[in-house]
């Protein structure tokens, strides 16, 4: 039913301001800008999937729905999108699973620099299966243009999303059984709490339970992003030079791996840079 991990969404009471946040931080143009419904956005998109900027415009329904969001959760990371080959049987799937689907809307978005028009098909489970993460499923009838590389050892694409959990069990069978993720990783750290990793295209949705997380909580939430970078050194350089505030670089926890957490300019939105580096 999934093919991958289509765009993630950061709401945001500033659009232009988020914008130039991003640009900095990604070394990458926006791609698309558009209004329509209550809503502005600006997307990025890199090389496995979109970030999605969104703000409020108006007083329309939606946007007082944003608005709404963003009292409850504050600004940050507010969806994720999956996208799927056939959105109709995507939708006969979720709601074999009891996970309550939206009707499937069509969606046409049209750029306001270029003109140009993008279409699609969507739909959205029911917050309760979802365990309180908003999860849209999105057959796209075309794919978006690139973001243009405006800036040195700029960002790939993404590695991960983290959601955070308080039932390890319950996101397990939602991820992996009801959704039909791949579970690659399934680990406990007492300093890490408890670890599951699941393929979704060439990246991971990770599951994490924290220690000292409250167990059994209802609501899941979305926690943060990790981004593909061929040089974390040329990176944190540029970043450093920018006046983003960022870490010393460090091993990853997978083998392989180098990483950097970077602690402001993320528009509240908790960011890890990675570098796969080469096996020996």
């Amino acid at each position: 039913m999934i093919i991958g991990l289509d765009h993630v969404v950061v709401l945001l009471e500033n659009l232009e301001a988020g914008a130039k946040t991003y640009e900095r931080l990604l070394g990458r143009a926006p791609s698309w800008r558009s209004r329509s419904d209550g809503a502005e956005t600006v997307l990025f998109t890199l090389d496995n999937m979109s970030l999605e900027l969104t703000a409020p415009a108006g007083e329309t329904p939606t946007a007082n729905r944003i608005r709404e969001i963003m009292n409850i959760s504050g600004e940050g990371l507010a969806s994720i999108c999956f996208r799927v080959g056939d959105i109709a049987k995507a939708h006969r799937r979720l709601d074999r699973l009891a996970l309550n689907p939206e009707p499937i809307a069509e969606v046409e978005s049209r750029d306001l620099d270029s003109g140009a028009s993008l279409r699609w098909k969507r739909t959205r489970a029911a917050s309760e299966p979802s365990r309180g993460v908003r999860l849209f499923f999105l057959e796209l009838a075309d794919e978006r243009p690139r973001s243009a590389q405006i800036a040195e050892a700029p960002m790939l694409g993404l590695d991960h999303v983290v959601i955070s959990t308080g039932d390890v069990e319950r996101a397990a069978a939602l991820y992996g059984a009801r959704l039909g993720l791949d579970m690659a990783l399934d680990r406990s750290h007492p300093d890490w709490g408890h670890l599951m990793f699941f393929r979704c295209g060439d990246l991971i949705v990770e599951v994490v339970q924290r220690p000292g997380a409250e167990a059994g909580q209802i609501h899941d939430q979305p926690l943060g992003l990790s981004w593909r970078v061929a040089d974390i050194d040329a990176t944190r350089a540029r970043l450093v030079a920018d006046g983003i505030d960022v870490s010393e670089v460090r091993a990853g926890r997978k083998p392989g791996t180098r990483v950097m957490s970077v602690r402001d300019g993320t528009c509240g939105v908790r960011t890890l840079l990675l570098e796969r580096t080469a096996r020996r």
